[in-house]
């Protein structure tokens, strides 16, 4: 018994080592990707929801810019007209401070929601509702200094600082190339009176931001069509580990072929059992064998049992044990046996043929056959 515990735990371990060095070729199955999921594993990109925000952020402050011009040039006013002019008191610096704090939340609130509406849905968008309790549960691990070192100079921490650098260089020659075309006009503000001067420079401002935030928005989509790709690659399987999932989700496919074999067997059982209450057996005459049961209560004959080949000639010989009437007829036996299932009433269409076979073994009792 010790050599066989032995043998079978050092299986276990070879074909552990071996489903680790397996290649993995397979597509993550469902099981997979739902458990992956549930810890709060996903393709995201957080480039995209940051790219997302800023557009939205740079659209929204460019279209309501009159409200944010006239909230400050009213606030200014009233801190050059009123406050200003009088002496500074303990009351007047309290009430400076309440106004200051007013006009933040009054030109930065819009701003916060538009930004908090934006992330949402730009996350919704690439993961969906996900609520993963799992991911926001401590972990010593993150503790250990020595994986942070080993994360820090990882591979991925390689990539990511590649696309860094990638994303800063092509946003810095755009925002550049945009400052540079118009550098020129810069020279000409003193002479703009001071609401062209803020004319200008806020359209200016507008498109150098515009232009950076769309090319923000595509390196964005490139990335997250990246982070796909590379979730989907992780996820991949061994052959080995696909077959192992599936003898844990759905049992051992061997297991299930003998429970399988051990429930037609005790079908067929009880099916012989019933063989017995038969009233008739239509035969093919040798292939098939269906057994029907009538009686005056019943709505229709129903099929008892029925089998082909070695099945067929098991049903003929109980019926013979037990003096239940024979009848050959091909067709309706056939018909019987593909369209009606064990314990089911016949169909209407099978009614006459099925009434005649009766007919003739009641004709079969009356002479005492």
């Amino acid at each position: 018994m010790n050599e066989k515990c032995k043998y079978d735990r050092l299986r276990k371990i070879n074909l552990q080592l071996f489903a680790g060095s397996e290649e993995k070729t397979e597509e993550a199955t469902p099981h997979r990707r739902q458990e992956t999921r549930k810890k709060g594993q996903v393709a995201k990109s957080s480039d995209l929801n940051a790219a997302i925000v800023i557009m939205a952020m740079i659209i929204f402050i460019y279209w309501t810019r009159g409200y944010f011009s006239q909230n400050i040039i009213g606030f200014m006013q009233h801190i050059l007209a009123a406050e200003l002019t009088v002496p500074l008191s303990d009351d007047q610096l309290i009430r400076l401070y309440r106004m200051s704090v007013t006009t933040l939340f009054t030109l930065m609130g819009p701003i916060f929601i538009v930004a908090i509406v934006f992330g949402l849905a730009a996350n919704f968008l690439q993961v969906g509702f996900l609520f993963a309790p799992e991911a926001i549960k401590p972990k010593a691990s993150n503790l250990n200094p020595i994986e942070g070192f080993k994360k820090m100079f990882s591979k991925k921490a390689l990539v990511e600082f590649g696309k860094a650098l990638f994303k800063i260089t092509i946003v810095g020659l755009v925002v550049f190339n945009l400052v540079k075309n118009r550098f020129q006009r810069l020279f000409f503000l003193p002479d703009m009176g001071v609401s062209e001067i803020a004319s200008y420079l806020g359209k200016l401002i507008f498109q150098i931001s515009l232009g950076a935030g769309l090319i923000f928005f595509i390196i964005a989509v490139l990335d997250f069509v990246y982070q796909k790709w590379e979730f989907r690659q992780n996820l991949k399987m061994s052959k080995y580990e696909v077959k192992q999932e599936m003898k844990q989700t759905e049992g051992d496919p061997q297991i299930k072929a003998k429970i399988k074999e051990k429930q037609r067997q005790m079908a067929q059982v009880r099916m012989m059992e019933s063989v017995p209450e038969a009233t008739v057996v239509v035969t093919n005459p040798t292939h098939l064998a269906v057994a029907l049961k009538y009686e005056d209560e019943m709505e229709a004959p129903k099929v008892v049992a029925k089998g082909a080949e070695f099945i067929a000639q098991k049903i003929k010989e109980k019926a013979q044990e037990h003096d239940i009437p024979i009848i050959e007829n091909k067709p309706v036996a056939r018909a019987l046996y593909d369209t009606v299932e064990i314990d089911e009433n016949i169909p209407v269409e099978l009614y006459q043929a099925v009434a005649e076979i009766l007919a003739a073994v009641y004709q079969m009792d009356k002479r005492g056959k």
